[in-house]
Parts: structure tokens; sequence; C-alpha cells
């Protein structure tokens, strides 16, 4: 059987950059074909070639598609062929039901008036196939992450999708929430829906791939079969990276000294729920030069504490004492925090870290404008020049600070974000969700970066989902369930077993 999609020779140049050089891809019917790489190595480019994002007569080459050339002009043209794209971010509008989200564009109308009823049995029908029990009214806005890309995915089905594209699925989910969408994306191929797979998850690529494709600098490097056994996460690591990364985690010398930042009896309320406490008699400690883990599945409360740590920026009626080298610091709100040495990398970078449409060299700056300014003038001269110290220590990849942050791959953005904190001299960093959305040698640049921290005497607080992450990086875990930390391990008793049984204790 000839595959059902083959891009020959895609060639694709933005100004100054060629994002994809000569690219040739072939997926066979019904299969689940990854496509893997760094940031910025081309990949969602191409996905967005093939769903005629990039219209026909902006790329080099050809697609075909079920035997037949195809020329995309835009996503509608690619969506009447069965070609359907689920982004990262995801397109759903939060103040419309799930009923209105699946048929925005595509309404089940007659005569300009939608008929509800058969709406509404249709969002039934496909909720069911997803594995969601919501009622079609239930505004999207009210569900969780996981559900709302079950939601995208039933969106798709109304759609007749033959070939499914996701970008990046599981990226802001939970171990659990990202199972329950692997396991659909098998049940799909077993009614004959093919899928590509843009991850950086590779134990979940192994679990559901056939063929594994990987690209390093907008071209194609290796195409691997699971049928042939050919798929290794040590294998894929050295394609995407150029390198072998034996050591996942780069080693530390470990000099922990006294306690340099504690909480005790620390109580959040949630910020409109008035009588549901989100955060429980909280109390953890870091020490000098500590890089500190909390586990905890997702709304356990890990960014809540944090959060409200920093400066009060969540929840209501918090109370409870902070100290910082032994002597009580005011965290009150988030000048106060910033002044008495915290700061908080947010797992959001996008929305609430980075201000996408300005500058590196403006966003290095945000957390600390006294330092490059006098009388009130911002020092344009000067802030340049802190910028570009962060770019060369922080090894940023980026032809100027000039570049917008919203150029830039995850894992740059992500140093501009430690950038800006960097800059303001912290002593204590919260570091939340800090390798989301990144691919492993991004990752691996990350870590070394935290153990700098950590060697020059900073405290590290690390909020992550992925457990080998903390176990790989941590002297200490922190387990948080339902609000509250209910245990505590040192790096050489942790095990995911023994987090998991912390967390699922009554």
């Amino acid at each position: 059987m000839p595959p059902v999609l083959e891009m020959r020779q895609i060639t694709k140049t933005f100004p100054g950059v060629k994002a994809l050089d000569n690219v040739s891809l072939s997926v066979e019917q019904g299969e689940i074909h990854a496509l893997v790489g760094e940031n910025g190595a081309g990949k969602s480019t191409l996905m967005k070639i093939l769903s005629g994002v990039y219209p026909h007569g902006s790329y080099d080459g050809e697609i075909h598609y079920n035997g037949g050339l195809a020329k995309f002009g835009g996503i509608p043209d690619s969506e009447k062929s069965g070609i359907i794209i689920i982004h990262q971010e995801l397109a759903l509008v939060p103040l419309l039901s799930i009923a209105e989200n699946l048929f925005l564009g595509n309404e089940v109308a007659r005569h300009g008036i939608i008929n509800w009823p058969e709406a509404f049995q249709r969002t039934k029908e496909l909720l069911v196939k997803v594995g969601l029990s919501e009622v079609p009214t239930t505004h999207v806005g009210k569900l969780g992450v996981g559900k709302q890309q079950l939601v995208e995915i039933a969106k798709a089905l109304s759609k007749d999708v033959k070939l499914l594209i996701l970008d990046e699925p599981t990226a802001a989910l939970q171990e659990n929430d990202s199972q329950k969408l692997l396991d659909l994306l098998l049940e799909l191929k077993a009614l004959g829906i093919t899928s590509i797979l843009i991850s950086h998850k590779l134990n979940e690529v192994e679990r559901v791939a056939d063929t594994i494709t990987v690209i390093r600098d907008g071209a194609i490097v290796s195409t691997l079969s699971a049928k042939d056994n050919e798929i290794s996460e040590e294998r894929i690591i050295m394609d995407m990276v150029g390198r072998d990364m034996a050591h996942r985690y780069p080693e530390r010398e470990r000099r922990i000294g006294e306690t340099l930042f504690e909480i005790s009896d620390w109580n959040v309320w949630h910020p409109e729920q008035t009588e549901r406490q989100v955060i429980k008699e909280a109390r953890l400690s870091i020490g000098r030069g500590e890089v500190v883990g909390i586990a905890g599945l997702m709304g356990s409360g890990r960014t809540e504490l944090a959060m409200s740590i920093f400066g009060r920026s969540y929840g209501r009626n918090i109370s409870g004492t902070a100290a910082l080298g032994g002597e009580p610091v005011d965290v009150s709100t988030v000048d106060r925090a910033i002044a008495a040495g915290l700061a908080y990398v947010t797992e959001d970078r996008k929305a609430l870290g980075l201000l996408l449409d300005e500058t590196i060299q403006r966003n290095v700056s945000l957390a600390n404008l006294p330092a490059v300014s006098m009388n009130g003038v911002l020092n344009e001269a000067e802030e340049q020049k802190v910028a570009e110290r962060y770019r060369g220590a922080m090894n940023i990849r980026t032809p100027s600070v000039q570049q917008l942050v919203v150029n830039l791959s995850g894992g740059n953005q992500q140093k501009v974000v430690l950038s800006k904190w960097l800059f303001a001299d912290p002593q204590v960093l919260i570091l939340d969700e800090p390798t989301r959305g990144i691919d492993v040698g991004a990752k691996f640049e990350i870590y070394g970066i935290i153990n700098r921290l950590a060697g020059e005497g900073r405290g590290i607080l690390m909020i992550s989902s992925e457990m080998p992450e903390l176990l790989g990086m941590c002297d200490r875990i922190y387990v948080m369930n339902e609000g509250a930390l209910v245990g505590e391990l040192a790096a050489a008793e942790a095990s995911q077993e023994r987090i998991m049984s912390y967390i699922v204790r009554k």
C-alpha cells in the first residue's frame, strides 16, 4: 500500500533563516508517526506547511496526499481533505460551551439557523469517543488542560479527520492525563486514523509511535521503525542533539550550607471559593546551595504554594511565617519578595514570564529596572550591555539582543526568563516546571544553569511533573498532595515508587 502522505524536498526560508532544507517525509496509512527534534529544528514549520498555515507557494517542494498532488491555500483547504492540526496553544474559546467550541466555524445549521438539539447530540457522541462525561453546555474554561486537549480531539473528529497532527499535546499535562491522551491516540489508530505526533517526551513517543523521524537544524537526520526494533531513547537523543547524552543530568558537587530560606505554618485560601483552603500548614526549608524539589499531581497545590510565597501573588487570607538567613522576611507583595531576595520563574513563560512582543534586551531588565536607570530614566546603552552579558552567560542563541522574544525557541525563551530573574540577584529561586516544553538538549543546558546557581550558594526550589527530573536534579524532595506537604525524602532514599506511595496515601 502506498504511503498516505509524502512531503517531497520541502524547503522553507524565513528572512535570514532556512527553517527547512530539502526535507522529505513519508507517512503510512493508519500509523502513529512521531516527529522529534530540538526546539527550532523545523518540526512545527513542516506541519504548518502540511496543514496550510503556510500556504502553497510560500515554500519549495511538493505534498502528495492520498495519491494526489496537494496545494493547500490555507487551513480550510487541508481540513476539507481530512487533515486537522492541533497546536500546542489550544484554539478553544473559554467562555463558550463545549458544543459551541466543537462546531465553531463548522456549525450544525440549515438556512443560517443552528440546530442546537442536533449539535448537542453530536457533541455527546463525540465526547463519549474521547472519554469525556461532561455535558455539552459546560464552559470550556471550567475544564482542566487535559480535558481541553480531549475537546480539541473531539473537535477534530467532528470534522471527519483522516490525518491528525498533534503539536506537543502533552506538554502541559500531568502524567495521568498524558496517558489518557496517548491511549486515545491508540484507539484512533485502531479506527484507521493516521496521526503525526510532535513531542519532546521521548518515553511517550516510544510507547505509541510506529515510526519516528528525527529532525535537526531543518533537515531529516534519521527515520526509525518500531517494527524493526530501531527505536531507543539513547538513539533518538543522539540523533536529536548530535552527541551522546549518557549522563542526562549534569554532575554537581553538592556543598549544602545552613538553612537559607524557610516557611512555617503556611496557610492559603482560595481567592474566590472562600471556604476552600488550598495550602494547609505547609513547612519547608531550603539550604544554601541546595536544590529542593516538590513532587505531586496536577492540582495538588504546588504552583499555588509557590505563588503564595512569592509576594502573595495567589490566594487570600495567607498566614504563616517566612525567614531568610534565619531572620523574618516580608514577602507580602511581589516588590517586597524581590527586594527580600526571592525570584519566581512561572510555569507559563509565554503568558506570565515574558513580554513576547518585546526584545530580549527589554525582557532581561524587567525585574530590576532601577539597575539600568537613573532618576527614573532608562539607560538603554546600559540595558543593552546587561542583555549582552546574559546572552553570553546563558548561551541564548540569537543574532541580536534586539530580537523579539516571540521569535525564539522555547529553550531560549526560558533562558531569557532566567536571565531576567538573575539580573535581580536573588538568593532563592523558585522554578515552576523550568523545562516544560523544551527539548532534551535545551533541558541539559537549563540543568547546568541550575547547578551553577546552586554552586554559587543560592537556594533552588524546583517544581516538576517529571519525576525522573526531580530524582536526577534534587538534593531533597517534598511530596505534595491535596494542599499539604505529606512527605520529605533525601535524594539517596527517593524513588518514583516512594514518591507515589506518599501521593496515594489518604
